[in-house]
């Protein structure tokens, strides 16, 4: 990736925007874009955290595989959206695996970075206190919904959970995805993703065209099925 495309994406960032030239220079030149592709793994479960990492463009899950071989999807995390800030914070392993969902571009800060951002930006800080809040209110919710809703609600929920103003501030209202990456976050089959899709859409909440869906009433997807 071009190094004016990676500069105009950290540009782009919320949490770029109130820092100082200075700083927003040394990041632009220690940070790497990589290229994915589609079911490749960004990063592995037990793998030392040195970098913080961004979504340039793309999508990727966070997932583990329990010691049952069972597969738990934490959270997607699309264009715009940064991750692994909590292992790079406390200098340790990290507990999930990164794979991409397809073609992706991954921005890599790395840890002594973001560690100096930390003591020298006081609205760098500020923005992390608030993505830590935002991603364990998001995990909180991804327990609930394994455990206690039906399918067609957990899409739902799936959905609704891409599209958090405070996480990923660039989507809108719209997003690129195919059913079967719905179904891969819900932890479902394609097709079934596809049926509940459907409910969602007769009932108003979602518009889905080819590889893209467009959500009409956010809040009714969130609370979907409660």
């Amino acid at each position: 990736m071009p190094a004016a495309s990676s500069h105009d994406f950290i540009d782009r960032c919320a949490w770029a925007v109130d820092l100082s030239p200075e700083q927003r220079e040394r990041v632009k030149r220690v940070t790497t874009v990589r290229e994915y592709a589609q079911g490749d793994y960004v990063c592995h479960k037990g793998e030392m955290a040195e970098h913080w990492l961004g979504v340039v463009e793309g999508i990727v899950k966070i997932t583990t595989v329990s010691p049952s071989g069972k597969s738990v999807t934490f959270t997607g995390v699309p264009t715009g959206g940064w991750f692994g800030e909590g292992a790079v914070l406390k200098s340790e392993i990290r507990k999930y695996d990164v794979m991409a969902l397809r073609r992706s571009r991954i921005a890599f800060v790395p840890r002594d970075t973001f560690q100096w951002l930390l003591d020298t930006s006081l609205p760098f800080t500020r923005f992390l206190l608030m993505q830590f809040n935002e991603r364990l209110g998001q995990f909180i919710a991804a327990v609930e919904y394994e455990r206690l809703l039906d399918i067609d609600s957990r899409v739902a929920r799936a959905v609704s959970s891409l599209f958090n103003e405070h996480l990923y501030p660039s989507l809108g209202n719209t997003i690129e995805i195919s059913q079967e990456e719905i179904g891969l976050l819900a932890g479902i089959s394609r097709q079934r993703a596809n049926q509940a899709l459907k409910v969602l859409e007769q009932q108003g909440l979602v518009r889905v065209d080819y590889g893209v869906i467009v959500v009409l009433d956010l809040e009714g997807l969130r609370q979907y099925g409660e």
